[in-house]
C-alpha cells in the first residue's frame, strides 16, 4: 500500500498586523441615587477608577487609549499601514529569505515592500520586520499578499504566501451644484457660482482641515466661505470645523473665466471644464486623509448664435419718466456674419422709447455692438424688463429677450438717489 509522506512544516511564521492610531477609552458608568440601596457605592467606584476623568466620572469617555481590538474601518483617501513580521520558529538557520508583499485591487497589481533584496541568512528566534505604507485611492475590496520564500540548512526551497482581505469604505459624499451669472455691471461676463455640499457618510466626527477648488485654466477662483470681522478673515463655520457624522455641509465657490478666454464669446460655451476639489480631513488621533474628485463640468447656458446682456442699468426709477439702458449685443458664431434689425415690444409695465425695427447693420462673427435704449414704466413697484426681439434677416431668425433685468420702480415723488 502507497503511503504519502507528511506535509513538511514550515520553519518560519508570518505576522501581519494593521497599524492604527489607539482610541479613548470608554465606559458606561452606572449611578443611582443616595436613597437606593447602594448608596454612594457606585459614585465611589468611579471615582477610584483609574480610567475616569477626575471631577467629570460620569462621561462616557475617559482619559486612557485602548489599542485597537479589530481590522477597524479603513476608508479612500486614507494611508494603510501594515507591519509585517518573519519569525524564525526553528531550531537551524535559514538562508536566503525574501519577504514581498503585494496589493491586489479590482485594476491593479501594486508592490508595497521597501526592499526586495533578500536576506542572507535568519538564525534561530530571530526575525525579519518590515512596515508598509499606501494611500488608498480606490473603493471596493483589496487583498494584501504577503509571499515568503527562504532556503533550509538542506538545500531545499520554500515558498508560501497568506491572503488578507479587506473592504475599503467611500468616506465622504460629493454633491455639486452650479449657477450660472449673467454679465454685471463691471463688465465680468460667464461668472459660474459652485455650491458643494460634502457629507460625513463614515461613523466618527471629522475635522475638515481644508476644502479648497482647484480652477482650470480658464477661471479664476474665489472661495465665499469667509467672511471680514473686525479686519480678519474668519471661516463661516466657526473656529473648530467639525463635521459630525451624517451631517452635510455646503461650501460655495466664485469662478470668473481670465480675461483672455472672457473677451472670445465663443469659446466659454458649450460644456467647460471648471476644476475638482481638494478634501483634506483629519480623524480619531489625527489620522490624515485627502480626496480630489475628478474634473468637474458644466453645462455653459445656451445663448445660441446671439446674447444679449446688459452692460448698464438703474437701480431706481421714477414712475412714467424715461430712464436708459445700456445692452450689448454678440455674435457668438464662429464664422457666420449676420445683419440684425431690433423690435421693442411693449409689456403691460414696459414701454419702450424709439424706433422699432430699426436696422443694426452687420455683426461680424465673435464681435459685438453696444446700443443704448430708452423706456419708462407706467406700473410701480419691481418690473421685469422684456420685449426685445432680434432678427437676422440672412436666415430669417428671430431671437426674443424676455425677463433681461429687473428695476425698482417709484412714485415720482419719491427722489430717486444717483
Amino acid at each position: 500500500m502507497e503511503v504519502n509522506p507528511p506535509k513538511q512544516e514550515h520553519l518560519l511564521a508570518l505576522k501581519v498586523m494593521r497599524l492604527t492610531k489607539p482610541t479613548l477609552f470608554t465606559n458606561i458608568p452606572v449611578t443611582c441615587e443616595e436613597k437606593d440601596l447602594p448608596g454612594d457605592l457606585f459614585n465611589q467606584l468611579m471615582r477610584d477608577d483609574p480610567s475616569t476623568v477626575n471631577g467629570a466620572e460620569i462621561l462616557m469617555l475617559g482619559e486612557m487609549l485602548t489599542l485597537p481590538q479589530n481590522f477597524g474601518n479603513i476608508f479612500l483617501g486614507e494611508t494603510f499601514s501594515s507591519y509585517i513580521s518573519v519569525h524564525n520558529d526553528s531550531n537551524q538557520v535559514v538562508k536566503d529569505i525574501l519577504v514581498k508583499a503585494d496589493l491586489q485591487t479590482s485594476s491593479q497589481r501594486l508592490n508595497l515592500s521597501a526592499s526586495n533584496a533578500a536576506v542572507a541568512e535568519l538564525k534561530p528566534d530571530c526575525c525579519i520586520d518590515d512596515v508598509i505604507h499606501h494611500e488608498v485611492k480606490e473603493i471596493g475590496t483589496h487583498i494584501l499578499v504577503c509571499a515568503v520564500s527562504y532556503t533550509t540548512q538542506g538545500g531545499e526551497k520554500m515558498y508560501f504566501r497568506k491572503f488578507f482581505k479587506f473592504q475599503v469604505l467611500k468616506p465622504l459624499d460629493v454633491k455639486t451644484k452650479f449657477y450660472n451669472a449673467e454679465s454685471d455691471l463691471s463688465s465680468v461676463t460667464d461668472e459660474v457660482f459652485l455650491e458643494a455640499q460634502i457629507q460625513n457618510i463614515t461613523t466618527s466626527p471629522m475635522f475638515m482641515e481644508k476644502v479648497s477648488l482647484e480652477p482650470s485654466i480658464m477661471y479664476n477662483v474665489a472661495e465665499l466661505n469667509s467672511v471680514n470681522q473686525a479686519g480678519e478673515c474668519v471661516t463661516t463655520f466657526g473656529t473648530r470645523t467639525y463635521l459630525q457624522p451624517m451631517d452635510t455641509r455646503q461650501y460655495l465657490y466664485c469662478l470668473k473665466p481670465k480675461k483672455e478666454f472672457a473677451e472670445k464669446a465663443g469659446i466659454i460655451k458649450g460644456v467647460t471644464v471648471i476644476g475638482k476639489l481638494d478634501i483634506v480631513w483629519k480623524t480619531n488621533l489625527g489620522e490624515r486623509g485627502r480626496l480630489q474628485t475628478s474634473q468637474l463640468q458644466r453645462m455653459a447656458p445656451g445663448y445660441g448664435d446671439v446674447r444679449l446682456s446688459l452692460e448698464a442699468i438703474p437701480d431706481t426709477v421714477n414712475l412714467e419718466e424715461p430712464f436708459h439702458i445700456t445692452c450689448k449685443i454678440t455674435n457668438c458664431s464662429s464664422e457666420r456674419t449676420m445683419d440684425l434689425v431690433l423690435e421693442m415690444c411693449n409689456t403691460n409695465s414696459i414701454h419702450w422709447c424709439g424706433i422699432s425695427g430699426r436696422q443694426l447693420g452687420k455683426l461680424h462673427p465673435s464681435s459685438s455692438l453696444c446700443l443704448a435704449l430708452t423706456l419708462l414704466s407706467s406700473v410701480q413697484g419691481l418690473q421685469s424688463i422684456s420685449g426685445l426681439r432680434l432678427t437676422d434677416t440672412f436666415l430669417k431668425r428671430t431671437y426674443e429677450y424676455d425677463d433681461i433685468a429687473q428695476v425698482c420702480v417709484v412714485s415720482s415723488a419719491i427722489k430717486v438717489e444717483s
